[in-house]
Parts: structure tokens; C-alpha cells; sequence
């Protein structure tokens, strides 16, 4: 009987022939703006809806959680003070944005009774990768111990977006995260390095072997690795080669491709209580809890 062959219709990892490409080649294989044509008139639209949203929820807005400009959280709290909480991670290729731009994404979860959480971070080069991690990890240990007396108390899913879920996919061993939700993330930094992204991140070889997921031992608590089907090729591949390290381990989570959905458009899923990013942060904790 023939092999059955799958009908894959994402092109092949471009890092396979990564020696043949120039510089500004190199850098395209991680230009989510460029490769998505209207995405300034994207993140134009969710800038404004997130500073609707903000400004209808404002009681629980830029609380430090440490000492520094960046260092605080948006918390959008539920009624129920022990309701799931959903933290989610800003992107930027670690060097750009502010929470406060993705605070729609926090309405169909709250709509479906979850608590969530937003915390900033200080950028690069003003901080270095290893330190922006060390930031994130001080940011749950405060919800951990200051949540809920702000009304957040429930279990904790993590979710990040690009850089942020590669920050998240870091932190699924820290004791307050029962999973982690990483949307459309990068979790190889070595080709980073090699790119007009490094002017500001400065990679070394250690920050590459230690902050890199793809590159460390599996911890074995739920995660879920999405991505859109209009992705750009290398973060595609980074998230099936992290499902499949995690699968090979036998760590619980699925691969969810999200169809017609972009870099920019893929978030859209946490806008409604039925939105898929909303069902697969339920599902982590296994149903609509």
C-alpha cells in the first residue's frame, strides 16, 4: 500500500537554507508587519478598541507589580473572585508595545466569566532579554501572593502572544501557572540573533541555550501552541517543533492552527466568550470552568 501523503500547505521552514540567505532575507523570515499587508490598519483598530476597553474597566489599571516604568499590570478582574484568570504576555519582538494596547483581548474571556490579567515589561535594549524573563517571573509571583486581594484568586492560565508567548512557554514551570496558551510564538532565539531583531537584544550564546524553549528539558503541565494559517513560515515551524519535542516527552497539549488567520488577525479569537483563543484557554483547565 502506497505512504499516505498530507496536503500541507505551509511552505517549508525557510532556516532549512538559512546558510544561502542574505541579511534582509533573514530578516524577513521574522517581519510579521511587512508580511501581513493591511497590519497597520490592524493594529491601528486594536489600539483603539483596546483603549475603549481600558477605559471602560478602569478601577484596576497600572498596579506595579515592581519598580519600573514598564513594570505593572492591567488587571480586568471577574465577579466571581475565584474565577480562572487568564494572563496574557504583550509581543513585540521584546522591544516594542505596551499592555495597555491589547486590552480588548481581554473582553471574551471576562464575558465568559475570567478574570484577566496584563502585565508590562520593560523593553530592549533598556533591558536585556534575560531580565525581561526575570521580570515576567516577579510579575506572577506577585499575583501569586497579591491577586487575590485585588479579586483575582483563581487558577492561573498563561498566555502570550509572539515574543509573549515565547516569554510564557518559559514561565510554564513557575508554580502559580496551571498552563500555558502560546499564540503565535518564537521558541528557537538562535536565528534572531542573526537579524536586524538582535540590534536591540544583543543575544549572546548563553541567553540563546538558556531562554530559547525549543532548546530546553520539557516541563509536563498542559500547553497549548497556536498559530494562524497566513503565518509566516518560521513561526509555524517553531510551534510544530515545540509540540513535537513536548508530544515526544509526553506532555499534555494540542497544536492548534487557527485557519485564515494571520500574525495580527489570530488574536480576534479572544474578542468574544466564544472566540477559539476563549475555548482553548477553557479547555486547559479542562472545560468552561
Amino acid at each position: 500500500m502506497p505512504a499516505l501523503v498530507l496536503n500541507d500547505p505551509t511552505p517549508p521552514d525557510p532556516r532549512r537554507r538559512w546558510d544561502s540567505l542574505d541579511f534582509a532575507a533573514r530578516g524577513a523570515c521574522y517581519d510579521n508587519n511587512a508580511a501581513v499587508p493591511d497590519s497597520a490598519a490592524k493594529v491601528a483598530a486594536r489600539n483603539t478598541a483596546s483603549a475603549m476597553y481600558r477605559a471602560a474597566h478602569p478601577t484596576e489599571l497600572d498596579i506595579p507589580y515592581a519598580a519600573g516604568e514598564r513594570t505593572a499590570f492591567d488587571l480586568y478582574p471577574a465577579a466571581d473572585e475565584q474565577a480562572p484568570c487568564l494572563v496574557f504576555i504583550h509581543g513585540g519582538y521584546w522591544q516594542r508595545n505596551a499592555r495597555a494596547d491589547f486590552a480588548c483581548f481581554a473582553e471574551g474571556l471576562n464575558a465568559a466569566g475570567w478574570a484577566v490579567a496584563m502585565p508590562g515589561y520593560t523593553l530592549a535594549p533598556e533591558a536585556s532579554l534575560a531580565g525581561i524573563v526575570t521580570e515576567i517571573g516577579a510579575a506572577l509571583d506577585w499575583l501569586a501572593e497579591h491577586g487575590a486581594a485585588r479579586g483575582v484568586g483563581g487558577p492561573i492560565v498563561l498566555a502570550g502572544w509572539s515574543a509573549g508567548a515565547h516569554l510564557a512557554a518559559l514561565h510554564l514551570r513557575h508554580p502559580a501557572v496551571a498552563a500555558v496558551l502560546a499564540i503565535s510564538g518564537v521558541y528557537d532565539l538562535a536565528p534572531i540573533r542573526e537579524t536586524y531583531l538582535n540590534d536591540k537584544l544583543g543575544l549572546a550564546d548563553d541567553a540563546i541555550e538558556t531562554l530559547s524553549p525549543l532548546r530546553l528539558p520539557v516541563t509536563a503541565k498542559p500547553m497549548t501552541l497556536t498559530y494562524g494559517s497566513r503565518e509566516l513560515p518560521a513561526l509555524v515551524h517553531d510551534a510544530r517543533n515545540l509540540h513535537a519535542l513536548r508530544s515526544a516527552a509526553h506532555a499534555p497539549g494540542a497544536l492548534l492552527p487557527v485557519p485564515g488567520a494571520d500574525h495580527f488577525s489570530i488574536l480576534d479569537g479572544f474578542r468574544r466568550p466564544d472566540g477559539i483563543l476563549v475555548r482553548a484557554a477553557q479547555e486547559l483547565l479542562g472545560g468552561t470552568r
